[in-house]
């Protein structure tokens, strides 16, 4: 029989937990300038539809892509991140509810952001003591919305069934990684119209993270 500690929650980071200011757009302007800039893709690639890791991929399939080259792109998209990072602040209710969870299920903390990035981000904030673990994309083989960094969380606890566990965050990438894990994804302000379009189909949709708190 599963106790009720034996029981994960993975949440996202950025616009979960955080208020960051992280610009995504430019983030992924930034690596398209160098996709183009060395062939390994095409002026007409849409920007909108695609992450910035799946820009990274759309890099790797190319016969250009060298080491080198995905190395600037990955400190393009560090500077970013840690320029949107500086003075990131707590969502609101976010300490109330983690207190309130911490001490019946291990919470867990999974960023497409770098490691250093985002524990420091945690601890400015004060809230890196209520996670089991941080994983980062370093963790990872491919960033979110592969399922790579839910895989890595769920062998912490090999005995746990998939039906223990469920992933909390505000994008469709962090639902279609926990789909494709085959866990549960509980959408936090997700954007239902973007949610469907990508074929994620959250078990519930909550406006703050209060309402987390009716669900467990």
């Amino acid at each position: 029989m599963t106790h009720l500690f034996e029981k994960g929650i993975i949440f996202d980071m950025d616009n979960t937990l955080l208020k960051s200011n992280i610009n995504f757009a430019e983030m992924k302007r930034a690596i398209y300038q160098l996709l183009l800039m060395h062939g390994c893709c095409g002026p007409d690639l849409d920007l909108q539809n695609h992450t910035a890791s799946q820009l990274i991929e759309i890099g790797r399939q190319s016969s250009l892509m060298t080491q080198e080259l995905e190395d600037e792109m990955w400190a393009a998209v560090t500077a970013v991140e840690k320029d949107g990072m500086h003075g990131a602040v707590l969502e609101e209710q976010a300490r109330e509810v983690l207190d309130e969870l911490r001490d019946r299920y291990q919470l867990y903390i999974l960023t497409n952001n770098a490691y250093a990035a985002a524990q420091e981000a945690l601890e400015e904030t004060g809230i890196s003591d209520y996670f089991t673990e941080i994983v980062a994309r370093e963790q990872m083989t491919q960033l979110k919305p592969s399922p790579s960094g839910v895989h890595y969380i769920l062998r912490q606890q090999p005995q746990w069934p998939l039906e223990a566990w469920v992933m909390i965050g505000d994008s469709w990438i962090d639902g279609k990684a926990a789909q494709d894990a085959g866990i549960r994804f509980l959408s936090y302000q997700g954007k239902p119209g973007e949610m469907e379009q990508r074929g994620v189909n959250p078990v519930a949709t909550v406006k703050s993270l209060r309402e987390l708190l009716n669900h467990f």
